[in-house]
Order: structure tokens, then C-alpha cells, then sequence
């Protein structure tokens, strides 16, 4: 296994995503409906995130687990070409997880197979037990449900290491988020998109929010900074002290999918860079439109000097459509 040092190492979900586009609604009674594209790509938010970093030229490791099959073969290519190291990946007894993607572009619908996505949490007892990392991203904390039991344990042993953590919790499919409030205040970055943030405060206070900035400021109160995926609206950044906001920039996409996984990664990369906060906003936004050039949630993502390059263009608009 590799020991040299990690910029990032995800605690996250490696699975293919079937992405379809055209004709998506389903029409059940024995009714074919014909596609305008399907693509086989890399899924799961972990790794698209994990994916991301290393395309933006971080040095980073995906703890994940995969299935004995042939979705499990395809998704560990796909990694591994994509620059991401695999050591920390377990082929389990389960079936790669799934998922089928329902796109029209501004929107979708997933549909899930769980299987190996709910791995087992990893042997950490002691700070020595944690691999070296500057910073650790979560992903999918209620399809990774056996882990995410285990974060109350799991993370103080990764702030006694040093390392800086992220949270991107994706929305509870059954809208309760349980074990959530005794995991935030050992988070520092909470990145969740605007429904999710909504939801959350609400089921964490008992109550609506009044608006997307109240649910921030209530989540920020459990103890993380609060970074909220607005989609065009752009991005909301709440702190103990501060409040930042990004218009970000209008686009045309192609597919939504694993663009707020890259606006995560951008995010993560640009404070590991050193930038300050308002700065990072502005790169993970651009990194997130440039990812829905294409299908899927990786055959957009930006490199580096393509995220430095879409920023110094006048026209960022018209750098950032299709």
C-alpha cells in the first residue's frame, strides 16, 4: 500500500453511472422509449470528487469499495486512469453499487443500487491507524451508512492527525438525517447544495428555515463553515463571522451530474492551494459549470491550467458553455 503522503483522501463510493438523456420518463405497460445517448461513466460522489483533485493535479486517495464483478473492474479503470490512487479500494462479497441516471440536462433523477457502497468503516483506533493526509472528504453520508455511524469515532483521530475535514452528506433518501447532528461539530466544511442545506436545518431544528441563508447560519452554528451549491444562482459561504456569496456564472449544460462533487473538489483544492475563501467560491463555481459540458460527471472536468484559463477569460460566459 502507498505511504507517501496524500493531498486528499476520500472517504467516499466508487460506482458506474448508466446516464441517459432523451426520452427519460418512464411509461410503464410494455412501452419502449428510444434514447438520444447513454454513457457508461464513473459515478458515486466520492469518487467523482476524488477524480476531480486529481485532475486538478492534487495528490489524492479513494477508500472505497467494489464489488467482484464486472462494474467493479470498469469503475477501478476508471480511477486509475483518471490519476486517482486505488490502494485504499476493497473488492467485497457485495455487487458494485449502481446507479441510472435520468437526465434532461438542467435536471435528473437517480435510481440506485446501493451493494457495495455501504462498506464497512475503516480500522482506525489511534491517529497512527489514519493515513497521512493534509484533508479528508466524506461523501455520501446516508448511502454509507455503516460508516457514517462510525464518524463520531472515526474523526477525532483525523484532527489529532492534522488534517483538515469536509462533509458532503448528499440528500437522505428517507429525509430524516439521522446521526448527523453529533457528526457536525467535527466537521470544518459542511458542502452541501441548496435543498440539501434546506432540509437538513429542518430536520435538525424541528422547523423551516426562513430562507437558504437562516438554514446555513443554523447549520454553521453546529460548528463547520457552511458552503451551499446554489446551481446558477452561484454559492453562499456562512462561517461563525463571515457570510460570502458568488453569483457564479450562467450556463448551457449538457448534464448536471457529479457537478457539485467538482465544485467540491475545486473548493477543497483552491484552500489547499492557499487561496482565501471568497477565492475559492469563485474557482469551485467555475470548476462546477465547466463539469456539465459533457455526460457524466468526470469527461467535464476542468485541469488546472483550464480552470486558471476559463477565469482569466473576459467572456467567462460564453468560455463556459458547451
Amino acid at each position: 500500500m502507498t505511504t507517501a503522503p496524500l493531498d486528499v483522501l476520500v472517504l467516499g463510493e466508487a460506482n458506474p453511472d448508466l446516464v441517459l438523456r432523451g426520452d427519460v420518463v418512464p411509461r410503464f405497460g410494455q412501452s419502449e422509449q428510444l434514447l438520444e445517448h447513454a454513457d457508461l461513466v464513473l459515478g458515486g460522489s466520492g469518487a467523482i470528487t476524488a477524480h476531480a483533485l486529481a485532475r486538478l493535479g492534487l495528490r489524492v486517495g479513494l477508500m472505497a469499495r467494489v464489488g467482484d464483478d464486472v462494474f467493479g473492474t470498469e469503475t477501478l479503470r476508471l480511477l486509475r486512469d483518471g490519476g486517482v490512487d486505488c490502494s485504499w479500494v476493497e473488492v467485497g462479497p457485495e455487487p458494485t453499487g449502481l446507479s441510472v441516471v435520468l437526465s434532461d440536462g438542467s435536471s435528473r433523477a437517480t435510481l440506485t443500487l446501493v451493494g457495495a457502497i455501504d462498506a464497512p468503516p475503516p480500522d482506525w483506533y489511534s491517529v497512527q491507524d489514519v493515513p497521512p493526509a493534509r484533508h479528508l472528504h466524506v461523501s455520501s453520508f446516508f448511502l454509507q451508512r455503516r460508516r457514517a455511524a462510525a464518524l463520531p469515532r472515526l474523526l477525532p483521530f483525523v484532527r489529532a492527525a492534522g488534517a483538515r475535514i469536509s462533509l458532503d452528506t448528499n440528500l437522505d433518501p428517507d429525509g430524516r438525517f439521522p446521526g448527523l447532528a453529533e457528526v457536525l461539530p467535527l466537521v470544518d466544511l459542511l458542502l452541501p447544495n441548496a435543498e440539501e442545506c434546506l432540509a437538513t436545518a429542518r430536520a435538525l431544528d424541528g422547523e423551516a428555515p426562513a430562507d437558504l441563508a437562516a438554514a446555513a447560519r443554523s447549520l454553521a452554528a453546529r460548528g463547520p463553515t457552511v458552503v451551499v451549491k446554489n446551481g446558477a444562482d452561484g454559492a453562499l459561504l456562512v462561517g461563525a463571522d463571515r457570510v460570502l456569496h458568488e453569483p457564479g456564472t450562467p450556463v448551457d449544460p449538457v448534464d448536471t451530474t457529479g457537478a457539485g462533487d467538482t465544485f467540491d473538489a475545486a473548493f477543497v483544492a483552491a484552500l489547499l492551494g492557499g487561496h482565501p475563501e471568497d477565492e475559492a467560491l469563485r474557482r469551485a463555481c467555475a470548476a462546477g459549470a465547466l463539469s456539465t459540458r459533457h455526460s457524466g460527471g468526470t469527461a467535464g472536468q476542468p485541469t488546472a491550467a483550464e480552470l486558471d484559463a476559463a477565469l482569466r477569460a473576459p467572456a467567462r460566459t460564453a468560455d463556459l458553455h458547451p
